[in-house]
């Protein structure tokens, strides 16, 4: 006889992140409940696959249920070329790296005084005309470094040299600018709700500014850096007599250094408001209502280390699952973090792939067939 209790039968929620260079996070999801399944035929497997609002947040909301939508944009060299954005009852999901992101760079190619997020904006009117009243804008993983200037422009704003041209695209071309008007922005952002969704709280300028932190990964010198800076300094001055003591404000609120400054004209010119790119997108998939169906959560990505614990997707899954008492476990290609760390963030164990496969080339190569023998034995240790 037993006390009465019901017992839950297991159930797995699968939410995480891409392995970036090896997989995507739908594969990840796939690779996962194929392993998991195989070590217990039948196993009730729920996929979520998460993002931040970096590379990989549209295929997330898609995954999701989300209506994928193409547009033609302006690419971060001035190229034309097809992004997509997500949309479901109202609510659209736009990844500026779609439009302005390092993958459309050629490899070996770097343009960090000159590249544009012209497209972002683009891609944000298509989601307007589109009907969409609620914008999650999730941002990273970008190529460029132009405070959102060019954003702004696609979107009517104007930015005047000293004899009232056009300053060039990109961040280098803001040490020319003289005038701001952004009295010829898109009105219907006045009536939107625009999250900007990211997983870096940084200023606009300075020691933790976009240019410093951030302009090295798209190729800057030490020379280029401090030109940007010093360029999205000016920026900032030049938009504070345009608005007012906003534009001040705005440049050290967090997020505002977010992928190359965007953060900043979001927030400055498109009255965006800043959430932790997680939180957000737990909230835009549905996590909570698969949450409460799951006795189990795997996530991962492909890095578990320092990073992770700041805002990226695992440490997010896991607060979650945590406060509601959830256990939760993690795969990964590296795990540079202690178990203590782990455990402080809420992750039982991580399962790296590097355990099975310590060659890291092979490893990012074998990456799904690896996670399906990790999943196999989180299958054993925890389900069996």
């Amino acid at each position: 006889m037993t006390d009465g209790a019901v017992i839950q039968p297991a159930r797995v929620l699968v939410a995480a992140d891409k392995f970036k260079g090896s997989l995507t996070a739908v594969e990840v999801a796939e690779r996962v409940m194929t392993g998991l399944r195989r070590a217990v035929p039948g196993l009730a497997v729920e996929t979520l696959p998460v993002a931040d609002g970096g590379d990989g947040t549209v295929a997330a909301a898609v995954a999701a249920g989300f209506e994928r939508r193409e547009v033609r944009v302006t690419g971060p060299l001035g190229e034309p070329l097809t992004a997509a954005f997500a949309l479901r009852d109202g609510t659209a999901v736009v990844e500026m790296a779609e439009a302005s992101g390092l993958q459309h760079l050629p490899e070996g190619v770097f343009a960090p005084l000159t590249s544009t997020t012209y497209g972002s904006g683009e891609l944000l009117r298509a989601a307007l005309d589109a009907g969409a009243n609620t914008i999650v804008f999730g941002v990273g993983g970008s190529a460029t470094t132009d405070g959102g200037a060019g954003m702004l422009a696609a979107l009517g704003a104007r930015f005047l040299d000293a004899q009232g041209e056009p300053v060039p695209p990109g961040g280098g071309g803001l040490r020319e600018l003289a005038a701001a008007d952004l009295s010829g922005l898109d009105a219907r952002f006045k009536d939107v709700e625009l999250v900007l969704a990211s997983d870096v709280d940084n200023p606009l300028t300075g020691p933790k500014g976009a240019p410093a932190v951030y302009g090295p990964q798209k190729g800057a010198s030490a020379e280029d850096v401090a030109t940007l800076d010093a360029a999205l300094a000016h920026y900032a001055s030049v938009l504070e007599t345009a608005v007012g003591p906003r534009a001040a404000e705005c440049a050290l609120a967090p997020g505002a250094g977010a992928a190359g400054g965007i953060g900043y004209g979001a927030l400055v010119g498109l009255g965006a408001g800043f959430r932790p790119g997680i939180e957000v997108m737990l909230d835009v998939l549905g996590f909570a209502p698969a949450l409460e169906r799951a006795t189990l959560v795997i996530t991962g990505e492909g890095s578990l280390d320092e990073q992770t614990l700041h805002g990226k997707a695992p440490a997010g899954v896991a607060a979650a699952a945590r406060a509601r008492g959830v256990e939760v476990v993690a795969v990964c290609g590296r795990l540079a973090l202690s178990p203590e760390a782990l455990g402080r963030a809420g992750i039982r164990r991580a399962y790296p792939l590097l355990d099975l496969e310590p060659d890291p080339a092979r490893c990012m190569a074998e990456a799904g067939r690896l996670l399906e023998r990790v999943a196999e034995n989180i299958a054993w240790e925890f389900l069996g």
